[in-house]
């Protein structure tokens, strides 16, 4: 399928396999200051090897969350390989409103970090993998950068991670990617709306006209919200850009070429290019976050397998379980 458009809506649709395993859910404080909080959805290996077995941390894109069919089909395969399996979600996502009185941005790589701390001091865990689509892989690789090599982490992986904020978001502009932003800004206005409701201390005194892009709704809200200066401002410093020259565990990124909206400047690609940590995969289809294979069966979602088969062997998981599943 080499039109773009269609991969990323079909791989968005697609049916993934049914997922297995009794979930737990979690919250998770990431922010003493505020109290805020996020909800994880856990899978947990048995008591008796969950420590020594790869814990795989997902975070989802802008606007997804646990239950994104992409989430979902990736952790149905990391539990199926022998891995604990923690489904993240960003603030507020997933019916969260509730949980923070923030907002969510692409620059709350420490939520992240906070999470793999928590889960690492209560079980114990030897190491643990990030995985992240889009928003969610700006997210894991600026930790990856900021983290450099600190245990627990092993290794991460990627799918069309949105690392230049800025060429993103003005490409969501562009008139044949509209029908992209129209979605994403229906969802985060609706959000905004919801936490205005519910924070009416915080939000109240707004007066925010119509948005009309994704870079306004940045500019007026997030950056007004969040502490930084303009959306020039919020997009150099959270995007995972200026930092991924310093990660220093086994990474993979999965890029496709023809991805309707996330793009790559080549400054950040030479940076990826020029680390020996970074493996850097570009196809020339692929779509948004889809990747749809020839294979018939589950193995059509492409990204997914490979993330999983990435992982589980530079992670270097012990138990043999880990690591054979798709090899």
């Amino acid at each position: 399928m080499r039109n773009p458009h269609l991969q990323t809506i079909i791989g968005n649709y697609l049916r993934r396999p049914p997922f297995r395993g009794e979930t737990v859910a979690d919250t998770v404080e990431v922010d003493p200051a505020d109290g805020s909080q996020v909800m994880c959805h856990c899978n947990w290996q048995a008591e008796s090897v969950r420590a020594q077995r790869l814990t795989v941390i997902l975070v989802h894109g802008l606007e997804g969350s646990s239950e994104s069919r992409y989430i979902r089909g990736i952790a149905s395969r990391a539990w199926d390989a022998g891995c604990n399996v923690v489904r993240m979600n960003m603030r507020n996502c997933g019916d969260t409103d509730h949980l923070t009185p923030t907002l969510y941005h692409s620059g709350l790589s420490a939520d992240v970090g906070a999470v793999v701390r928590h889960y690492a001091a209560k079980f114990r865990l030897e190491r643990v993998g990030l995985v992240g689509y889009s928003m969610g892989g700006n997210l894991v690789l600026k930790l990856a950068g900021e983290w450099g090599s600190d245990p627990p982490l092993s290794a991460v992986a990627t799918v069309c991670p949105a690392v230049d904020l800025a060429a993103g978001s003005d490409a969501l502009h562009e008139p044949g990617n509209r029908i992209y932003e129209w979605h994403f800004l229906r969802g985060l206005m609706r959000r905004y709306r919801r936490k205005a409701a519910l924070y009416p201390q915080v939000y109240g005194s707004d007066k925010v006209g119509p948005i009309r892009s994704l870079r306004q709704f940045d500019n007026d809200i997030v950056a007004r919200h969040c502490g930084f200066r303009d959306a020039d401002d919020y997009y150099y410093r959270a995007a995972s850009a200026r930092v991924v020259d310093k990660i220093a565990v086994p990474t993979l990124i999965l890029r496709a070429v023809d991805d309707p909206f996330v793009r790559m400047t080549s400054e950040t690609r030479a940076k990826l290019l020029s680390n020996p940590n970074v493996l850097l995969v570009e196809t020339p289809h692929g779509g948004h976050c889809a990747y749809l294979s020839r294979d018939r069966g589950e193995d059509i979602h492409w990204a997914e397998a490979s993330v999983v088969r990435y992982l589980t062997r530079h992670a270097h998981a012990q138990e043999p379980t880990c690591g054979t599943h798709g090899s």
